[in-house]
């Protein structure tokens, strides 16, 4: 199969396309012939090596968490899903930039969705979800997020509005018009948010969700009151530090399967900035590195 690897840990002009060897669906896993990949920021983090003491990898590596295709191997024990069905989902921490992949959570894909939007969904719609849950109900409650336009956080504004919470989301003014779409209240980061929330919302923040990892984390803590009321996803070491919940994303296929629900019910779109062709990896990459996207980048396989 034909796939996207880095042979040594460094900067984009490592990542090659080449081939690869064909991998097979374990007990409990599925493989899908890809049409479509996500980019995320651990796949440029573990590219690097910023992240070699925790997640030491076994080169070369295919980047890449999560993808989207059509089912053409199924693992002992699974049950519910059948060769040519379209799904989306998360494989292990490397392996979903190329044409074969194996996912261990999945779940069918809307109809209402394109190879693309699945692929940009798995990873940011299950981070989304365990922060938001982490809090607590949402219905009838204010929500800040920061970080509102990103891929993960992108996804909480949508999630959350669905569950019925009223959503204020802090991004730079470009992205103002874009939060405005998927149902948030915008306003932008840093020096005064508290004033600026205070006239956004005058009876308070009930709760936020960090998925920014942008130093203001102390700041949020301070604005709902209590760390208990705050989730990151993004900051483990301030939020270990401040007592707030502290979340990772987990191979969840409860979650991708509510996720495709609020999708069938046109609930939650999957936002994608750019996509690229494989031959593009480093492209890509570059541009996931600049911290700046709206949504998702994809890959199409």
């Amino acid at each position: 199969m034909r796939a996207a690897r880095f042979h040594e840990y460094g900067g984009v002009e490592g990542l090659v396309v080449e081939q690869a060897p064909d991998p097979h669906a374990g007990p409990g896993e599925i493989r899908v012939r890809a049409a479509a990949a996500g980019v995320n920021p651990i796949d440029w983090k573990l590219r690097t090596g910023a992240l070699r003491q925790i997640l030491p990898l076994e080169l070369p590596v295919i980047p890449g968490r999560d993808a989207a295709g059509v089912v053409d191997e199924i693992g002992e024990g699974v049950r519910g899903v059948s060769i040519g069905d379209r799904v989306f989902g998360l494989g292990g921490v490397t392996g979903t930039t190329a044409e074969l992949v194996v996912l261990s959570a999945w779940a069918r894909t809307p109809v209402t969705w394109s190879d693309e939007q699945a692929a940009g969904a798995g990873l940011a719609s299950v981070t989304a979800m365990r922060g938001l849950n982490a809090l607590g109900s949402l219905a009838g409650r204010t929500l800040l997020i920061e970080g509102a336009a990103g891929g993960v956080g992108s996804a909480a504004v949508e999630i959350a509005v669905a569950q019925g919470a009223t959503v204020i989301g802090t991004a730079s003014e470009r992205n103002h018009e874009f939060l405005t779409s998927l149902g948030a209240t915008a306003t932008t980061y840093g020096p005064g948010l508290a004033r600026r929330l205070t006239a956004l919302a005058p009876h308070g923040i009930d709760i936020t969700l960090d998925t920014a990892a942008s130093g203001s984390l102390a700041d949020l803590v301070a604005v709902t009151g209590d760390p208990k009321r705050v989730a990151t996803v993004a900051d483990h070491a301030g939020g270990q530090r401040l007592g707030t919940h502290v979340v990772n994303a987990e191979n969840d296929s409860t979650l991708l399967s509510a996720a495709a629900e609020l999708g069938r019910q046109g609930r939650y779109t999957p936002r994608i900035e750019q996509t690229y062709p494989l031959k593009s990896i480093a492209d890509a990459h570059t541009q996931a590195e600049r911290g700046r996207t709206r949504g998702k980048i994809v890959i199409c396989l």
